[in-house]
């Protein structure tokens, strides 16, 4: 199935059309929001993508949908992983539904025995996927792994933001923000924010403002718990003749402190 072209969604559950819904669910189009992406149903579409999934994983897609939504993707994707394996990640991987390709992040996410360098390589495709869903998914997929090896994914990431890809860029930053969105904090990066130097240095002058925003949202999260580091580093930043990516990035950083 061909990823169908950008739209205009709703914003809002109430306001989405039964037929958008009924299509979501039956994974027939992408959602164009994150409120469309939430309401579809997820059990309709698993029965859709794979009608002959066993009673005992259809059952177990029922229960995940009383979770959370993050905890419901990452189950769902476990279900699958164990069902159909990693071929299954490939047959998700390129589907046209956005949550669909969600499900193959949380494959990858649940697949056991990966080194940090392995399960980036696998991951980096749904990274850069064209849909802003499937990036989220991407990186909140695979951050618990990311930091039970802190250092080996600094350097690991550090490497990504040299990649011609802004999304792949932009990875790079989110997937180790030390306060996240819908994900559990950082705590070594709350208290030594300077660890991830290697990826924020190279990125302060990004000229992507896709990546600019994510660079000034860490340490933003930085701030929270280490503002003085977080000013410093940024007048460090803004010394000699600073690029308007820089200031912008800068003056994001420090919105909460002045």
């Amino acid at each position: 199935m061909t990823p169908a072209p950008p739209r205009k969604g709703a914003t809002r559950a109430a306001d989405i059309p039964d037929e958008v819904l009924q299509a979501l669910s039956r994974g027939e189009m992408q959602s164009a929001t994150l409120a469309e992406g939430l309401a579809l149903d997820q059990s309709e579409l698993v029965r859709a993508v794979f009608p002959d999934l066993s009673p005992g994983a259809l059952k177990a897609v029922d229960a995940a949908g009383e979770l959370g939504i993050l905890k419901r993707m990452a189950r769902i994707g476990e279900v699958l992983l164990e069902e159909l394996g990693a071929a299954g990640i490939t047959q998700c991987g390129s589907h046209g539904s956005d949550t669909v390709r969600g499900w193959a992040c949380f494959m990858i996410g649940a697949q056991s025995g990966l080194d940090v360098a392995a399960r980036l390589a696998a991951i980096r495709p749904l990274a850069d996927d064209a849909h802003f869903g499937v990036r989220e998914w991407a990186w909140m997929a695979v951050r618990p792994h990311l930091v039970r090896e802190l250092d080996t994914s600094i350097a690991q990431l550090a490497q990504w933001t040299a990649e011609p890809s802004e999304r792949l860029r932009r990875f790079a930053s989110e997937a180790l923000r030390p306060r996240g969105v819908w994900c559990a904090h950082i705590a070594a990066l709350k208290r030594e924010p300077e660890q991830a130097l290697p990826i924020l240095s190279p990125l302060r002058a990004d000229p992507a403002t896709y990546v600019q925003d994510s660079v000034a949202n860490w340490l933003n999260d930085a701030a929270k718990d280490q503002p003085a580091w977080v000013q410093g580093l940024c007048d460090q930043w803004l010394q000699g003749t600073p690029t308007d990516a820089t200031r912008r990035i800068c003056q994001r950083a420090l919105r909460k402190l002045r």
